[in-house]
């Protein structure tokens, strides 16, 4: 076991291979997994040792990388085309999370434009899924100003709601609903964090709370079923949660339980923020009904360590993300400015997605 850190990163490149904080074991013990080839970078990445969108993304392009490593051959097309594979593989292990598609496709782009040997090749993969990491965390300190310009004026110190863990651990090491949270703390306008425990997988209990411990930010746990009575209690100021895919309408999709979370928030007037960097959006879809969700192990539910929740004979439904529709969402966050869902495309679209 390590020593609990000052700053978290949770992906890091370090002599040749990648560490990962093992994020199944937190917050009981702070450890890292060393990962040597692509195989087991998707595997990480497939049972959440690495999760979060953005950290999906930075740890998909070192696995990447980790792959072209791994390709024997010197000749250019037949590099090319097993990189493809490496690719592949990468792809099926979170369909959700538009931010590992968009990281491999940054990096194939990267290899097909790249003149000279494939060393030459592997050497640019690895500069690029370092930029890929150095980038998010800029864009999410970027979100994280922006989002604090856009929270309510008063009171002058607010109590913020999140649900799951958009944090240090699901970036390159700020976060992006809770890099607004950090904003506030750092500005004096932060009186309290709310985190949802987040059920299944409790990672507003596990991880947003271990998060905000190491860095002294005031945080209550709450079960999700306790929002709307917060909210009715005017506990509440605002909501801010992260997002892994956002189709070109505003439609949202994020952690199981962020919807629930939106109409309780419609319904006592408390603005409802989504902060995500513009690679989360994907304007190649039209609404978040095309937004591929993934199912989980039922496992999730029905056990919580060594314990066993449920009586035998029991079925269960186990989806990891939800859909948030646009109109419920007051405003999305991101590292160019806050838009309203109906402003992404003309905003965003042709400005800053190549």
């Amino acid at each position: 076991m390590i020593s609990s850190p000052t700053h978290v990163y949770p992906v890091i490149w370090h002599e040749g291979s990648v560490l990962l904080i093992d994020q199944t074991h937190l917050p009981a013990e702070y450890a890292f997994v060393e990962i040597h080839r692509c195989e087991d970078m998707a595997q990480a990445i497939k049972t959440m040792i690495v999760r979060g969108a953005p950290a999906i993304g930075i740890a998909a392009a070192y696995g990447m990388y980790l792959g072209a490593r791994e390709i024997e051959t010197q000749d250019r097309e037949q590099f090319l085309s097993q990189l493809e594979q490496v690719a592949q593989m990468l792809r099926t292990t979170r369909p959700t999370a538009v931010n590992l598609f968009w990281a491999i496709a940054r990096m194939l782009k990267t290899a097909y434009e790249t003149i000279g040997t494939v060393e030459e090749i592997r050497q640019v993969l690895l500069t690029t899924a370092q930029t890929i990491q150095a980038e998010d965390l800029q864009t999410c300190q970027a979100i994280g100003d922006r989002g604090l310009e856009l929270l309510p004026k008063t009171p002058a110190q607010l109590n913020l709601l999140t649900h799951c863990n958009a944090g240090a651990l699901a970036t390159a090491g700020y976060g992006t609903a809770l890099g607004v949270v950090r904003s506030a703390w750092s500005c004096g306008r932060l009186s309290r964090l709310y985190a949802d425990e987040t059920r299944p997988r409790l990672q507003g209990a596990k991880l947003t709370a271990w998060e905000c411990v190491q860095e002294g930010i005031p945080v209550t746990v709450i079960t999700d079923s306790m929002a709307a009575h917060c909210m009715q209690q005017g506990m509440i100021h605002a909501v801010v949660v992260g997002a892994d895919r956002i189709a070109a309408n505003g439609d949202t999709a994020n952690k199981i339980g962020t919807y629930s979370l939106a109409l309780v928030a419609k319904a006592h007037d408390v603005p409802f923020y989504v902060a995500a960097p513009v690679a989360t959006i994907d304007f190649a879809i039209a609404t978040g009904r095309e937004i591929p969700i993934e199912e989980r192990d039922p496992v999730e539910v029905y056990q919580i360590d060594n314990t066993i929740l449920t009586p035998a004979g029991v079925e269960f439904y186990n989806p990891a993300f939800d859909v948030t529709p646009a109109h419920l969402i007051t405003a999305i966050i991101t590292e160019h400015g806050a838009f309203s869902p109906s402003q992404l495309q003309q905003e965003l679209q042709h400005k800053y997605v190549a």
